[in-house]
C-alpha cells in the first residue's frame, strides 16, 4: 500500500508527496504598464544549457525560466523584503501529482495532460526519462547534483505510460524530493534534442548550448554573449501563473557604478546582485531586497595540491591572521552574519556556524614558527573580477594582514567568465576566495559538495577519509535519526581542524528594483523572471 507524505512529514524527513491539488500560488498578473522589463547584472550567461561542462552560475537562470521541472518549492515572505522560496513546501510544476511508496523506494509522478513544449508537442514521460538519463550521464556538476538525491543511473527512471513516470531509489533519502525542485533536473524536448544529437554527441550538448528546447514560462528570443539575454513569454505555459510581462532583457553591465546609476535614474527596472555598499546607500531611494543566503558562506580556500597548504600550522596561522571584523565591514558593510569566534566545543548542528578562529596575530605567528615555513613564503591570492565587489576588498585586507606573519600575497584577478573553470573545474588555484551556497538546506549536503573529494565546490582538493564516510552515512538519513547529530558534529570538528575552507561571513543577496514588483529570492541565487511585473 502506498502512503501520501504530508508537509509535516516532509519537514521531518525530507520527503514530500502526493500533491494532488492544482497549482494555486496566485492569480495571473494583470496587464502591465510596459510589456518589457530591463534588468542589469554584472555577468550574464555563457551557455543556454546548465548540463554543459563549464557553464557559469548566471546560466542557471535559463534552466529556471525556460525549462520546467517536475516539482518546485513554494514561496514565503523573506526576511530581507519581498519573497523567498520555502524549502518546507513542495508544489507541482510539470507534475500533476506524485505518490511515495511505503518503503520510500518508489516515487510515481503523473504529468499534467495539457503540458506542451514551445513547438506545441506534448510533454511526455519519455521526455522526462530522457532528460533525467542525460542529467545522470553527462558527468560533472549535473550528475553529482542528481547523486545528492539518490538519482544515479538511467535504470532508476521509467516511462510507464505517456503521463506516468517513476523513480526507483536504492535507498530512501530525505533529499530526493527537494532535489527534483532544483534547476538541474529540467525537462527537455527529447524529440528535438535527439534530432540534433550525433554519435559523438548523444546528448545534443552542442545544439542545446545555443538552442534551448523547453516548455518553460519564457523562450530565449536572443542571446548575445557578453552583452544581453532576451526572454519572451510563453503564453501556453501551464507550470504556474502567467508571467506579468511579455519580454525581459537581461543586460551585462560589469561596472557596479554604472548599474547603480541606471537603477537610480529608473533607466532599468531591476539591478541584480548589487554590492552591499550600494544596497545600504540605495535603500532610501529605490526598493532594495537583502536576503540572507541560507547554507552559504564566503570562504578563504587553501588548495592541498600546493605545498605550503599541506602544512596544518600554515593553515591555522592564516586562520588566526585573517582580519575578520575589517572584512565584514569593508566587503559586506555589516550585512549578512559573522562566521568567526565561535565556541570550540560543538554541541548543536546549526549551519552555517561560526568557526572557533578569530583574529590573533600572536597565535598566527606561533603557528608559523611551528610550521616548515618559519621564514614565510609567497603565494598568489586569486579572486574573480565578476565578484570583485566583495572579493577585492577582502583580498586587500588579507594581503595586508598576512604580510605581518611572513606570507607575501600577490592578488591575481581572473575574469569572471574564466573563474568557474579555473577554481572549480580545474581546481588549479593555490589560494583563493570562494562563495559556495548549498541548494538543499542541510549541513551534510553542504559537505557533500564542498568537502568530498572531486566534487565541484571542493576547490581545495581536500580529502579526509572520515569526512568521506560521515557524509555518505548522513546524506540520505532523516534528520531525526539518532545517528545524524553526532555524525554532523564530528564533521564540523574535522572541518575546523583541517581548514580546507576558512569561513569569513554569511552573505546576503542584494537586489534593487525601480519600476517592477514580484521579486523572489531563490537558493540558486539567480534571477527568476517569472513572477516579475511592471509597477
Amino acid at each position: 500500500m502506498n502512503k501520501i507524505i504530508t508537509r509535516r512529514n516532509f519537514v521531518k524527513t525530507g520527503l514530500a508527496g502526493a500533491a494532488v491539488l492544482p497549482f494555486l500560488k496566485s492569480m495571473p498578473a494583470l496587464a502591465s504598464k510596459s510589456d518589457t522589463l530591463v534588468v542589469v547584472t554584472g555577468q550574464t550567461i555563457n551557455s543556454l544549457d546548465l548540463h554543459r561542462k563549464g557553464t557559469n552560475r548566471p546560466s542557471y537562470q535559463v534552466a529556471v525560466n525556460c525549462y520546467d521541472r517536475l516539482l518546485s518549492f513554494g514561496t514565503k515572505k523573506a526576511k530581507g523584503g519581498g519573497y523567498s522560496y520555502d524549502y518546507s513546501k513542495i508544489e507541482p510544476e510539470l507534475a500533476e501529482s506524485w505518490v511515495v511508496s511505503d518503503d520510500g523506494l518508489l516515487i510515481t509522478f503523473k504529468i499534467k495532460k495539457n503540458a506542451t513544449f514551445w513547438d506545441g508537442s506534448k510533454v511526455t514521460a519519455n521526455d522526462v526519462k530522457w532528460s533525467f538519463d542525460r542529467a545522470v550521464s553527462v558527468g560533472g556538476f549535473p550528475s553529482v547534483q542528481m547523486k545528492a538525491g539518490g538519482l544515479i543511473r538511467p535504470d532508476q527512471f521509467t516511462a510507464v505510460s505517456e503521463e506516468t513516470f517513476t523513480i526507483k531509489l536504492d535507498k530512501p533519502s530525505k533529499l530526493t524530493i527537494p532535489d527534483l525542485a532544483v534547476p538541474v533536473p529540467f525537462i527537455i524536448n527529447s524529440t528535438v534534442a535527439k534530432a540534433n544529437a550525433t554519435a559523438k554527441d548523444p546528448w545534443a550538448m552542442e545544439y542545446l548550448h545555443k538552442n534551448p528546447a523547453g516548455s518553460g514560462a519564457f523562450k530565449v528570443l536572443k542571446w548575445s554573449p557578453g552583452e544581453q539575454l532576451v526572454y519572451e513569454r510563453n503564453d501556453n505555459w501551464v507550470g504556474g501563473p502567467t508571467p506579468g510581462v511579455k519580454r525581459v532583457v537581461v543586460r551585462e553591465v560589469p561596472s557596479s557604478a554604472t548599474r547603480r546609476a541606471l537603477i537610480e535614474k529608473g533607466d532599468v527596472q531591476l539591478s541584480f546582485g548589487i554590492p552591499d555598499k550600494d544596497a545600504a546607500e540605495l535603500a532610501d531611494k529605490v526598493d532594495v531586497f537583502s536576503t540572507p543566503i541560507e547554507n552559504c558562506m564566503h570562504v578563504l580556500c587553501t588548495n592541498r595540491k600546493f605545498e605550503p597548504f599541506q602544512d596544518a600550522d600554515v593553515r591555522k596561522a592564516i586562520a588566526y591572521a585573517v582580519p575578520y571584523d575589517d572584512i565584514f565591514m569593508a566587503a559586506a558593510y555589516g550585512r549578512g552574519a559573522k562566521l568567526w569566534g565561535g565556541e570550540k566545543k560543538i554541541q548543536d548542528i546549526a549551519w552555517p556556524r561560526k568557526s572557533p578562529y578569530y583574529t590573533d596575530l600572536d597565535k598566527a605567528k606561533e603557528h608559523m614558527q611551528k610550521s616548515k615555513y618559519k621564514d614565510g613564503f609567497g603565494v598568489p591570492l586569486s579572486i574573480s573580477l565578476g565578484l570583485s565587489s566583495w572579493m577585492e576588498p577582502t583580498a586587500l585586507l588579507i594581503q595586508e594582514s598576512l604580510s605581518k606573519i611572513g606570507i607575501k600575497v600577490t592578488i591575481e584577478k581572473i575574469p569572471g567568465a574564466s573563474w568557474r573553470t579555473a577554481a572549480l573545474v580545474e581546481k588549479k588555484l593555490a589560494f583563493h576566495l570562494e562563495n559556495f551556497g548549498g541548494w538543499l538546506n542541510t549541513p551534510d549536503y553542504y559537505f557533500f559538495w564542498a568537502y568530498k573529494e572531486g566534487h565541484l565546490f571542493n576547490s581545495s582538493n581536500y580529502r579526509n577519509e572520515e569526512i568521506e564516510t560521515l557524509v555518505d552515512s548522513t546524506l540520505h538519513i532523516p534528520m531525526d535519526d539518532p545517528k545524524y547529530k553526532p555524525n554532523i558534529i564530528r564533521m564540523f570538528e574535522i572541518a575546523f581542524e583541517d581548514l580546507p575552507r576558512i569561513p569569513l561571513y554569511q552573505p546576503a543577496l542584494n537586489v534593487a528594483a525601480n519600476g517592477t514588483k514580484g521579486y523572489e529570492f531563490w537558493f540558486h541565487r539567480q534571477l527568476d523572471v517569472r513572477p516579475l511585473s511592471s509597477t
